[in-house]
């Protein structure tokens, strides 16, 4: 996802037809960074089932949403099977991995926090 066009955050957009242009592909995992800037990060992401994404940690807060499909989900050595609609998050630093059951589309959100009061 690095070097992905800047989105200015004092400009509003619209963006249409987004899980079209970003279909499953056999036997892989894509990406679309939709908006990025220095407040947030939103990535569409597309999985053909038996995929991926071993565990890792982001430095940022990180709301995650399945759009279609089906996944397994886990974060602190819990697992999670969720159905389009549900939402995990994940707070700065927490440790995640996914597997898709189904063909799955899902909705990345990252936020910096850095430097806010979070009470």
């Amino acid at each position: 996802m690095a070097g992905a066009p800047i989105t200015p955050a004092t400009t509003s957009q619209i963006h249409t037809d987004l899980l079209s242009d970003l279909p499953i592909i056999r036997e892989a995992t894509t990406s679309r960074v939709v908006v990025n800037n220095d407040i947030l990060r939103f990535v569409l992401f597309s999985f053909d089932a038996g995929q991926l994404l071993t565990e890792h940690a982001s430095p940022k807060a990180v709301i995650v949403q399945l759009l279609t499909g089906k996944l397994e989900f886990t974060v602190a050595g819990q697992t999670s099977e969720l159905a389009p609609g549900d939402i995990v998050y994940l707070a700065p630093g927490d440790r995640h991995a996914l597997t898709a059951v189904e063909p799955s589309h899902m909705a990345l959100t990252m936020v910096n926090v850095d430097g806010e009061d979070n009470q």
